[in-house]
């Protein structure tokens, strides 16, 4: 009894720990997965950056998407990758708090540009006329500020609710980075109330930002049926066809988590893989692959260097 009492000052992730056999080949395959990770997103925005072609809207949101889901895995997978190889696998409980506020928030903020993006197509279809005048460079700026200060926001209310009190040992964390859920059953405090309210408002923003999606694309769809060329309406749908998809697979990996019923288990190391590594490097893989106009933008940026290359020393760039 006296052990369970005793205030901690440093977490240990369990993590892969429970499957030491496969640890090195996970290494080579999440590393893997996070360097093309970077290199899409990294892409992603230095092509926005670049070409002036895609200075609008679409490709601002896009570019500060995969600006936050750059951030967002950098948060947790290098020292998901250093566990995988070390076997000291501690974190203090400062360090904790901050990698969960990082985390979180970031993942709220991922959500509430997904939603300004299918807000931003909303306008484009439905009020093709206005769309200009409201959906400027300014107002892109803007939308996106307010994306991380509510993603933030919310990450530092749930934050605060669970790293309030002191953490009593054990301190194994029964996860592969500091998971909300995984901590707060350490809290010295009782636990209960605690894990229901940050759940509470995490699956309500999860729910909220994933309905008002929805409800555009119903507008968008009821727009885009009333068109009456059937070329017209391939070009619609073929803009939200990306978004579309990477929606469904945010939205579908995180609702696994959050909306999963609750279990006594260790399984949510294995559950975490999709919404942590698997998501993100599928949403720049989609956005760049299923969109012409991030083709030519990178076909021009390469025909370019090929040019200079040439008149500057005389070489051909293979």
């Amino acid at each position: 009894m006296q052990t369970n009492k005793t205030i901690v000052k440093e977490f240990i992730f369990v993590g892969f720990s429970l499957y030491p056999d496969v640890q090195t080949l996970l290494f080579v395959i999440f590393l893997c997965l996070y360097l093309l990770t970077l290199v899409g997103n990294l892409t992603i925005m230095g092509l926005t950056w670049v070409d002036r072609a895609l200075h609008t809207p679409m490709y601002i949101f896009l570019s500060a998407l995969s600006f936050s889901e750059t951030c967002y895995t950098l948060s947790i997978t290098p020292k998901m990758l250093t566990d995988l190889l070390a076997k000291n696998r501690s974190i203090s409980v400062i360090g904790c708090g901050l990698q969960m506020c990082f985390f979180l928030g970031l993942g709220g903020t991922n959500c509430f540009i997904l939603t300004l993006m299918g807000y931003d197509r909303f306008l484009a279809i439905c009020n093709p006329l206005r769309y200009p005048l409201l959906m400027t460079n300014t107002a892109c700026g803007k939308l996106v500020a307010s994306a991380w200060a509510g993603g933030f926001f919310v990450s530092l209310t749930e934050t605060t609710l669970i790293f309030r009190g002191f953490f009593c040992s054990p301190n194994l964390v029964k996860h592969f980075f500091c998971h909300m859920r995984a901590v707060i059953r350490l809290s010295c405090l009782g636990s209960y109330l605690t894990e229901f309210i940050v759940t509470l408002i995490s699956v309500l923003g999860l729910l909220g930002t994933f309905l008002l999606i929805t409800l555009t694309y119903i507008f968008v769809l009821s727009t885009v049926l009333r068109i009456p060329s059937a070329e017209g309406k391939q070009k619609a749908f073929s803009t939200c066809a990306s978004h579309l998809t990477v929606v469904i697979i945010h939205f579908g990996f995180a609702s696994i988590v959050y909306l999963k019923p609750e279990s006594s288990v260790g399984d949510d190391t294995l559950i975490a893989i999709p919404y942590t590594v698997i998501t993100p490097f599928l949403s720049p893989l989609i956005f760049s692959l299923r969109n012409k106009d991030m083709k030519n933008a990178f076909r021009k940026v390469l025909g370019k260097n090929k040019g200079a290359c040439i008149i500057t020393a005389g070489l051909k760039c293979y």
